[in-house]
């Protein structure tokens, strides 16, 4: 029943992207060692509903969002940091600041959520 509220939608969306965008730190930082390797980062779930990555929103007014695609089709790119000698460029000071982001994003996606619940429940009475 409650899928199909566009408020538990997007905050499930918002959920996801930040179980994503943690997943790619997580990469990032267990190859901060690794000669060669090259960070990826995941945009915000703002940038990426701006860029179009995420329409598990619905437009609103025209112009509102210009939107189009879904939230599964977030893909990583490669950060343009400045390589060390070895080639890696993992930064951990920016992978631990991206963390703390990241853990903020699905906070407030639960928190979307939560009140979402609470405004139900008490249209209901309960």
């Amino acid at each position: 029943m409650y899928e199909s509220l566009d408020i538990f939608r997007t905050a499930a969306a918002m959920a996801r992207h930040a179980g994503a965008r943690q997943a790619v730190v997580a990469q990032n930082i267990a190859n901060a060692d690794t000669p060669g390797y090259r960070a990826r980062a995941i945009g915000s779930f703002a940038e990426s509903v701006a860029s179009g990555a995420g329409s598990a929103l619905r437009a609103t007014r025209p112009g509102h969002m210009q939107a189009q695609g879904s939230v599964g089709s977030v893909r990583s790119e490669v950060t343009q940091e400045e390589p060390s000698p070895n080639g890696n460029t993992v930064s951990l000071e920016t992978e631990m600041l991206n963390g703390v982001e990241v853990a903020r994003e699905h906070s407030q996606a639960l928190a979307i959520y939560k009140h979402a619940l609470g405004i139900i429940r008490s249209s209901l009475g309960r």
